[in-house]
């Protein structure tokens, strides 16, 4: 279930890197996409509980980690969108995906031509918005003022930790201006088909069987009229 991959590095080289397997030689593959940040570590049960009921329903699926996230012991401070987007590629051809699947800001990766799906899709500039208010008001709790625009031309210049996360000039200057774009390749899918509240909302990390169940089941419907 867990296995390691060959992921992409800048220059030419490669690093091993962990990945959610569920590999059965079968028809369908579905590569999974993770959400950014902190929703990442949100989302990380429910899309395991995911593959499980896709591997129930006969499809294949793999959830990459690329540099930067979970385990690697890549600095996140030196990744980037246009490199994650290249390791997701990769990730593609490594596991012969034919389908993904995004969450959330996740879908700023997603290859333009792997059709598929994405869930509840958010753009940087919103990420990017929530964090910075996360900031903004832990740094008043603690008897401090800070401005976005001040953390913004910051970040622009040296990079800036928010919520936890470094992120580098160039990661945050790239999410500023990421966009969900419409994509005749790529199927959206709202929340409120899912029903309930999205496990973003959650304070902490959470699983949610009845939105599983539905993400699943869309997947799952839409492999079996191909």
């Amino acid at each position: 279930m867990l296995a390691a991959w060959p992921c992409p590095l800048p220059g030419g080289k490669t690093t091993d890197e962990l990945a959610v397997v569920f590999a059965k030689e079968r028809q369908h593959r579905v590569l999974l996409i993770p959400p950014l940040f902190d929703e990442h570590n949100k989302f990380r049960r429910q899309m395991v509980e995911i593959m499980r009921r896709l591997d129930h329903s006969g499809i294949d699926s793999a959830l990459p980690d690329c540099p930067g996230w979970n385990e690697s012991c890549a600095p996140l401070a030196e990744q980037s969108l246009t490199h994650w987007r290249s390791a997701i590629m990769a990730a593609t051809s490594h596991f012969g995906s034919t389908r993904l699947l995004s969450f959330r800001a996740g879908a700023l990766l997603a290859p333009p031509l792997l059709p598929g799906w994405l869930y509840a899709p958010t753009g940087g500039k919103q990420v990017l918005r929530g964090m910075l208010r996360a900031r903004t008001l832990a740094a008043r709790e603690a008897g401090r003022e800070e401005k976005t625009v001040e953390l913004q031309e910051i970040a622009r210049s040296e990079g800036i930790a928010l919520a936890g996360w470094q992120i580098g000039a160039e990661l945050f200057g790239e999410l500023e201006q990421a966009e969900v774009t419409d994509n005749e390749h790529h199927t959206v899918i709202q929340q409120g088909t899912v029903g309930g509240a999205g496990l973003w909302l959650r304070a902490e990390p959470d699983e949610d069987p009845e939105q599983a169940d539905a993400l699943a089941a869309i997947v799952a419907v839409g492999l079996s009229d191909v």
